[in-house]
C-alpha cells in the first residue's frame, strides 16, 4: 500500500496495512540534527523519516502585500517589528516561537473597515499572494513518492487574529459580533478564490489542511455557542469548498478544544489534528466519542519524546496506539511539533516503535 493509498484511506476511516505517520518539528530541531549530521542538507523530513505525508504553504493573506516590515526596536534576543496588517509583534531571534502580541492598527469595525478589508477584497492582489512555484514544486515530489498531498493553510479565526489581535477580536465577538461575521465572510471567500485559481493552474492536492488554534490551556477562546453564531458559517463555507472538490478537511487546532469539536464536525471536518495534552485534551476519549465520524492525527505528549526516555516513550505508545488505531482512522504525530529538545535517536526510535506497534 502507498502511502498516498493508506493516507486516503485512513480519513475515511477504511482498513489499512498500518497507522499513518507524520510530523511538525520546529526549525531548531531540524537545524540541530542537520548539524549532528543525522541528516543531509537538503534532506527533508518528510523524505528521511519515510513519512506518509506533505504539506504545501501557498497564501499570503497579509492586507498589505507591497508594505516593507518596519524594525522598531531590536535587541540581541528580540527584534519588534510591524507589518503589512498594521500589527506590532515581539519576535524571538534565538529560537523558533510564536510572537508577542504589542499592538494593532485595527481594534474595532471602523479599522478593519478602513486598513483592511478593501485590500483583501482588491481581486488584482490575488494571483500576488500565491506561491505557484512552491505548491506546484511540492505536490510533484509527493507524485514521485506516492505520498499524500495536502494543500495547507489557515482559516478564517487564524486570519482574524493577526489583524486585530486575539483580544479585540474575542471582544468583538462579544460586543460586535456583525463585525467579526464580516471579518469570517471576507477571508472565507477569500481562501476559497485563491484555491480556484491555484488548482485550476496547478491541479488538485490530495487533500486540505487548514491550522485554526481556536484554543489554550484547558479552555476554548469562545464558547461552542459563539463558535457556531460566528466563526461556523465560514468553516462550513469553506469546508463544502473542499468536499465538492472531493477532497477531506483536516483541521489542526492547538489548544483545549473538545467542546468545540461537535460544531466542526458540523461544519464538516473530516479529521482533527493535534489533540495537544499539555493543554488538556485527551485523544483516547475523544476516539471514544468521535471515532466513528472523524480521523485522528497526533496526540502523543511530547513531553515522552522530550524526556528522551525511551522506556516512557515505548510505554506511552503501548497504551496509547492500541485505542486510537481501533477501526483505523489514526496518524501518529505528536500533540503539536518536535523541539530541539528531542534527541534524533528519540524520535527515530518513536517512529520505529509506533510503525512495529501500529500494524493491522
Amino acid at each position: 500500500m502507498t502511502s498516498l493509498e493508506r493516507i486516503s484511506r485512513i480519513l475515511r476511516r477504511e482498513p489499512v496495512d498500518r497507522i499513518g505517520i507524520f510530523e511538525h518539528f520546529w526549525e531548531d530541531a531540524l537545524r540541530k540534527w542537520r548539524a549532528e549530521k543525522h541528516l543531509g542538507p537538503r534532506a527533508t523530513p518528510e523524505n528521511h523519516f519515510g513519512l506518509d505525508m506533505r504539506t504545501a504553504w501557498a497564501f499570503n493573506y497579509v492586507a498589505d502585500l507591497d508594505f516593507k516590515e518596519e524594525i522598531l526596536e531590536e535587541t540581541a534576543e528580540t527584534k519588534l517589528v510591524r507589518n503589512g496588517n498594521g500589527a506590532v509583534l515581539r519576535w524571538h531571534k534565538q529560537h523558533a516561537s510564536t510572537p508577542e502580541h504589542v499592538d494593532f492598527l485595527v481594534k474595532d469595525r471602523a479599522g478593519w473597515e478602513e486598513h483592511i478589508k478593501p485590500r483583501l477584497l482588491d481581486q488584482s492582489t490575488y494571483r500576488r499572494r500565491i506561491n505557484f512555484e512552491m505548491y506546484r514544486r511540492t505536490r510533484a515530489a509527493c507524485k514521485r513518492h506516492k505520498q499524500f498531498f495536502c494543500w495547507s493553510g489557515i482559516n478564517v479565526f487564524e486570519c482574524m487574529h493577526p489583524v486585530a489581535g486575539h483580544e479585540y477580536m474575542l471582544m468583538g465577538m462579544a460586543l460586535d459580533p456583525d463585525w467579526v461575521r464580516d471579518m469570517c465572510a471576507v477571508y472565507g471567500e477569500l481562501l476559497i478564490s485563491l484555491q480556484e485559481i491555484l488548482f485550476a493552474e496547478e491541479g488538485m492536492p490530495d487533500g486540505i489542511w487548514y491550522y485554526e488554534d481556536m484554543g489554550f490551556k484547558e479552555r476554548p477562546f469562545f464558547s461552542p455557542e459563539m463558535y457556531r453564531a460566528i466563526i461556523q458559517p465560514a468553516h462550513r463555507r469553506t469546508f463544502d469548498f473542499a468536499h465538492a472538490l472531493g477532497l477531506p478537511v483536516i483541521v489542526h487546532s492547538c489548544g483545549y478544544v473538545a467542546p468545540l469539536i461537535p460544531g466542526m464536525i458540523e461544519a464538516g471536518m473530516d479529521c482533527l489534528q493535534a489533540m495537544e495534552v499539555k493543554a488538556g485534551m485527551d485523544p483516547c476519549a475523544l476516539k471514544h466519542d468521535y471515532g466513528d465520524l472523524i480521523a485522528f492525527i497526533g496526540g502523543f505528549d511530547v513531553r515522552y519524546l522530550i524526556s528522551n526516555d525511551r522506556a516512557a516513550v515505548d510505554a506511552e505508545l503501548q497504551r496509547m496506539l492500541p485505542v486510537m488505531m481501533r477501526a483505523s482512522g489514526y496518524i501518529l504525530h505528536s500533540d503539536h511539533s518536535i523541539p530541539d529538545q528531542i534527541e534524533y535517536a528519540t524520535y527515530r526510535y518513536f517512529l520505529e516503535r509506533g510503525l512495529a506497534l501500529g500494524k493491522y
